[in-house]
């Protein structure tokens, strides 16, 4: 009885763990799909930045990032239109980028040619290179994600209160964002897609998931706003 309860109560993460599997199976055929052409992207820029393996920690970092971040707002998040605003973020993101990996093949050329070392953060990216093709890069899902993450954090009242929490959500968010380019695994170009996409997302589900009381107090600012142009006129 008490394992049914416990389903009862988390139930609405079924959505999102649905979601998962059909993502990791929809994005395991996309990299299987062998494409005969892709495109390849890449900037002036990328070539400006140097490779630094340090950034392999921030990297990884990211799955338990996101993975602690969903977890807190299934289990912990007494507003429910939050986890439901955050997955739905999550979700459409990652749905477009499966499209876009199916109808715009795209893959990097940035990697070095080899990692020197046998020092811990070496050895890591060694095997990031191994695991991970640099194909299917646009937009960067990482620097997508952890933005994703970052705003929902921001605008949850609880955590909002713990400036430790927010703080090291900025600053992680922020050490993604740019171990995605200084580890060679995401162009600029991969990055500010996924910036610019995060935010155009963001504001639709702002709208999406707006409350009553915030419709109507912008309803009212707006009406105030009328009233006063047209006491000026007068």
């Amino acid at each position: 009885m008490k394992m049914i309860r416990k389903l009862k109560t988390y139930k609405h993460a079924l959505w999102f763990l649905l979601y998962s599997a059909f993502y990791m199976t929809a994005f395991s055929a996309v990299e299987k799909a062998g494409h005969v052409h892709y495109h390849v992207i890449h900037t002036w820029l990328d070539e400006q930045i140097p490779f630094c393996r340090f950034f392999i920690i921030p990297y990884f970092l990211w799955f338990g990032f996101i993975g602690a971040a969903v977890t807190w707002f299934i289990m912990c998040c007494k507003n429910r239109d939050e986890y439901y605003k955050l997955i739905t973020m999550l979700m459409m993101g990652m749905t477009i980028f499966i499209v876009v990996s199916v109808v715009y093949p795209n893959r990097l050329d940035l990697r070095p040619a080899q990692v020197e070392g046998n020092d811990i953060f070496a050895i890591l990216c060694r095997y990031l290179y191994r695991t991970d093709t640099p194909t299917n890069v646009l937009p960067s899902i990482h620097v997508y994600n952890s933005m994703a993450v970052c705003y929902a954090v921001n605008a949850n009242e609880t955590l909002r209160r713990k400036k430790w929490v927010i703080a090291g959500t900025d600053v992680l968010t922020l050490l993604i964002v740019l171990s995605t380019m200084f580890l060679k695994q995401h162009s600029v170009i991969d990055v500010t897609t996924g910036m610019v996409m995060s935010v155009v997302l963001q504001v639709i589900c702002d709208h999406i998931f707006e409350t009553e009381p915030e419709r109507a107090g912008a309803d009212a600012r707006i009406y105030s706003s009328k009233q006063g142009e047209s006491g000026s006129r007068a």
